[in-house]
């Protein structure tokens, strides 16, 4: 028993690790792929501009060196601070990544991620300990003096402090990986990273890593092969060819469609169900990276930026000048492939066990283990009921829009199969796709994401209807969502207004369990900020009189709910139904007036 006890707490603790590794490697990667259009535009400029550019200028040259030094880790700076706080967040994080920018000599990419995330924390902690002593008709007098006091300290802190350690930091990572390349070791990294692509890191090991090193090498050398190790398509291409010779049934079938959008179009997280359908195939994507790397090792390859989605045109397109740097690029590529098909035929030949003849299974697997790796929740709800369920929460929808990391690749496929369903079916709706970061809150919103980025879409946009996906290239909700939609299967919120909201105070608090509660969020969003502001200060004042001190009371976002019965939630009746679909353990209090409203007497005098 004892045994069994120490095992399940070493699990423990290794998950915990696992999962903290992972959300660290999801939040790097959250500050570059909103901005990889920068880092794209910045690549061009060198490749077509430079020196030995396609078409050299030296006017137009002059931009290269400030956009790396100043814009690109500005951009990660602000990013940063804006994921841990929104705009405010980002701008303090701007002026503190400035400290490090000035402070030393090289590309301050590792800088940006420290400060950025440090200034947003660090404005919203300030906001929380402050707002609710600031006298009214203070607010923006000391909203901007606070954000660009603690911007100065903390650009201070960087310049003198982070920027001379990171600085460090950065010459020893980069001494390094030049040591690794000197004794062709670095085809071993792709031991690690095909697997780990695929389970759980797809973007953050390229974008949260590899792009960082790989630019401050580019800045300095012209191209580095970094750039090249996690985009490389050959093995994922290699696979699915294997798959359209040697498999079955519908992995088959569908194995051309799926190379084609892998190699043309860089969406990676096609072929990753298929490896996840016979495990052995990671031997497969293994051979093919280390391979490919080796090749391009070999040849001395390398790009002037990261290609982004990984497809072969993006990796030609940010080719260095010159036939041998080409043929360097295509020699990998297909190197890779070959050894990744090579063993994938005989995985596949070699198996005897009955074919699983639904790709499903394997794009299940695929979540599954995605989100056990990463460690993230999913919106209650929107994984376990299905799409027109959660469209009965809506009163209206106008505009679909799927969001991702990046705003492209996937979540763009998936908004044109959607695209074209909505059109067969004659419905009058857009559908578009974005980055998740620059997802905006506004009415007739229907939001689609992926299960893992479920809670960070709702923190965004707490007033729109939510729908969860495992894969953007193949749901069944999808189908749910139309017919939902066509069939007007959504609820009338004027009905709801009649029929569900209880007219009387003592019937509204019969289902809240005071005794359990000790902490009380005012629910806000764009649309009631002040009142939730105001309603928070008066009620706090009222548990003040009443001597129940000891609960708290917060002004918090939909998404910064913690799901726990010891939390009671008072929101407006459309927040309100955000709450109940998105957690099932909080308490929930509908009210009309967030400032004043009957039903907080008896609730004070109710409370413990």
């Amino acid at each position: 028993m004892e045994a069994n006890a120490k095992s399940v707490s070493v699990a423990k603790e290794k998950t915990s690790i696992k999962t903290k590794l992972q959300r660290l490697g999801s939040k790097l990667s959250g500050m570059v792929m909103p901005n990889i259009g920068a880092f794209i535009a910045w690549g061009l400029i060198t490749a077509l501009f430079m020196k030995t550019g396609w078409i050299p200028n030296a006017q137009l040259a002059k931009m290269i060196t400030p956009m790396v030094t100043y814009l690109l880790p500005l951009l990660i700076g602000f990013t940063g601070g804006s994921m841990v706080y929104d705009h405010r967040g980002g701008v303090v994080g701007a002026i503190a990544t400035m400290g490090v920018i000035v402070g030393t000599d090289i590309p301050m990419f590792i800088g940006a991620m420290m400060m950025g995330p440090l200034g947003g924390w660090c404005i919203k902690k300030f906001d929380a300990w402050a707002q609710p002593k600031t006298r009214q008709g203070f607010e923006m007098l000391v909203n901007n003096f606070s954000a660009g006091i603690l911007g100065m300290i903390l650009a201070i802190i960087g310049f003198f402090g982070i920027g001379p350690i990171v600085s460090g930091l950065s010459a020893a990572l980069a001494t390094g990986v030049d040591w690794i390349i000197a004794r062709n070791l670095i085809p071993l990294a792709n031991i690690f990273i095909e697997p780990a692509k695929i389970l759980f890191l797809n973007n953050a090991i390229n974008q949260g890593i590899l792009t960082p090193l790989g630019i401050q090498a580019s800045a300095e050398a012209g191209k580095s092969i970094l750039f090249l190790l996690e985009p490389n398509p050959g093995p994922g291409l290699g696979v699915l060819l294997a798959f359209m010779f040697f498999g079955k049934g519908t992995a088959k079938s569908s194995a051309p469609g799926a190379a084609i959008i892998h190699f043309f179009g860089g969406i990676h997280e096609i072929y990753f169900p298929y490896v996840l359908m016979k495990p052995a195939l990671f031997l497969s994507v293994i051979a093919g990276g280390v391979s490919g790397t080796f090749m391009f090792n070999l040849l001395g390859a390398g790009l002037k930026a990261s290609p982004s989605p990984g497809s072969i045109i993006s990796l030609l397109l940010m080719t260095p000048k010159g036939v041998g740097n080409y043929v360097a690029v295509l020699s990998g590529v297909v190197v890779a492939t070959v050894a990744s098909f090579l063993v994938s035929m005989v995985i596949l030949k070699r198996d005897k066990t009955a074919e699983i003849d639904d790709i499903k299974a394997g794009q299940a697997k695929m979540a599954d283990m995605k989100n056990n790796a990463k460690g993230t929740g999913t919106v209650a709800g929107a994984n376990t009921e299905d799409a027109k369920a959660i469209l009965q929460t809506a009163s209206d929808v106008s505009h679909i829009i799927f969001a991702c990391d990046a705003g492209m690749g996937s979540s763009a496929m998936g908004a044109s199969i959607l695209r074209d369903k909505v059109k067969k079916a004659g419905l009058d709706l857009s559908v578009t796709n974005t980055a998740i970061n620059n997802l905006k809150d506004e009415p007739g919103l229907l939001v689609v994401t992926q299960d893992e980025l479920a809670n960070r879409a709702l923190q965004k946009t707490p007033s729109a209807v939510h729908v969860s996906v495992e894969n953007f290239l193949n749901s069944p909700k999808y189908d749910e969502i139309v017919t939902g939609l066509k069939t007007k299967e959504v609820s009338d919120p004027k009905a709801e207004e009649t029929t569900d909201r209880p007219t009387d105070i003592t019937s509204e608090l019969q289902n809240i369990d005071a005794s359990k509660v000790s902490e009380i969020d005012f629910i806000h969003h764009d649309q009631n900020i002040g009142s939730a502001t105001m309603g928070r200060s008066l009620f706090k004042a009222s548990l003040k009189k009443a001597a129940k001190s000891g609960i708290k009371v917060k002004n918090v976002a939909v998404g910064e709910v913690i799901d726990e019965d010891s939390t009671l939630v008072i929101a407006s009746k459309e927040t309100a139904k955000r709450i109940k679909l998105s957690f099932k353990n909080v308490q929930v209090l509908v009210v009309n007036d967030l400032v004043d409203a009957p039903e907080y007497d008896k609730l004070i005098s109710e409370l413990k």
